[in-house]
């Protein structure tokens, strides 16, 4: 069973920066695109960036230019890199296997919140 154990999330002002890590515990974690989803209360949880084995990346439009998505295979890790945050940003924020469609592919971990205030 693959499980997912996101870290980093805090409380940031805007304009601040986190960086996110999440430990994947998979043997092939080199053949799956990862993705990083985001929760903010009250809403769907939705995907945000994804990195696929070829190191190629995806962003939501909301995240362009602020927030940089990489993986370190050896490690089992994936990161968000999310800078300029916004207000908007806030939300509990998970990494899962991604599917062909788009879908995440196993079970969530616990997420890691991050809140953008002043």
């Amino acid at each position: 069973q693959t499980q997912f154990v996101e870290s980093g999330g805090g409380l940031a002002q805007p304009g601040g920066s986190l960086r996110l890590s999440c430990i994947v515990s998979s043997s092939i974690f080199r053949l799956y695109k990862m993705g990083w989803y985001r929760q903010a209360p009250g809403s769907q949880r939705l995907l945000v960036a994804a990195i696929r084995t070829d190191g190629s990346t995806y962003y939501t439009d909301s995240v362009k230019g602020r927030f940089t998505v990489s993986r370190d295979n050896a490690k089992d890790m994936v990161f968000l890199q999310m800078n300029n945050l916004k207000q908007e940003d806030t939300a509990v924020y998970y990494c899962n296997i991604m599917t062909p469609s788009g879908g995440a592919a196993r079970s969530w971990g616990q997420g890691t919140q991050v809140i953008v205030s002043s």
